[in-house]
């Protein structure tokens, strides 16, 4: 009987040794130490890996404006050839003691660009005026006179937009100078023991200096106004300022 009650003792003492080892091992378990607790991630570096916001609604349209403007100079400029059909004026000395004579003319122009901004041209005018010599013997006091010049020479352009351009062209050649053709038979008029009122028929040099501006009616066609220096050896040199102007058309797209 003793021996029986002694193992009910010893099997009930087990038993509650057994239960608080579970419960501190379950205790233990269910709160993580220092070591064991995940570190806190840090935030990825702002900006890392992010996508460019949208374009602004007035940096689209900025950005079309230039590619049309960009466009509109390439339709423009990039044109092989240009043919320029006009007319123009100078003042025109005719004689050694004469006033200057003004002087309209007719001009045909060629020009072969490089790129956008150099070319050649070649360029072929007429002159025609009346000069006043006064009263002589001859009964004759404004005969008609003309010139003809026959230049080519350098041309560049220095500002380009879409609706106009500025350039600058220097030519050189030969002139022609027609003085005697509607006197009558009296050339150069010379009263005697005077000096002759006009110069004598003879070809010489020809030069000029222009700045040239044009305004685009489409890529193709534009109006010309060029402001002229020119030079001639007609008897002396004479120093003619006048212009030309007319209607300039592109061709031969690059």
């Amino acid at each position: 009987m003793f021996s029986f009650r002694r193992a009910v003792a010893t099997l009930a003492f087990i038993s509650l040794v057994s239960g608080v080892a579970a419960f501190g091992q379950d205790s233990s378990t269910s709160q993580p130490t220092q070591e064991q607790t995940p570190a806190p991630q840090a935030p990825a570096a702002q900006g890392e890996g992010q996508k460019p916001g949208p374009v602004s609604v007035q940096g689209r349209i900025r950005a079309r404006r230039e590619a049309r403007r960009v466009q509109a100079i390439r339709d423009t400029y990039s044109q092989r050839y240009e043919l320029f059909i006009g007319s123009g004026y100078q003042r025109f000395k005719p004689g050694p003691a004469l006033q200057n004579a003004t002087m309209y003319a007719f001009d045909l122009g060629l020009t072969r660009w490089y790129n956008d901004r150099l070319g050649i041209t070649i360029d072929g005018r007429g002159n025609y005026g009346t000069a006043f010599v006064g009263l002589n013997f001859s009964s004759i006091t404004r005969p008609a006179i003309s010139t003809y010049d026959f230049m080519a020479g350098p041309v560049y352009r220095f500002k380009l937009r879409p609706k106009y351009s500025i350039a600058g062209r220097v030519l050189g050649g030969a002139g022609m100078g027609n003085f005697e053709a509607d006197t009558n038979g009296f050339g150069r008029i010379c009263p005697p023991g005077q000096q002759c009122r006009l110069y004598p028929d003879s070809t010489t040099y020809a030069f000029s200096a222009a700045i040239i501006g044009e305004a685009n009616l489409t890529p193709s066609i534009s109006l010309r106004l060029a402001p002229e220096a020119m030079g001639t050896g007609f008897g002396s040199f004479q120093r003619n300022l006048g212009a030309t102007f007319g209607l300039v058309y592109r061709f031969g797209k690059q």
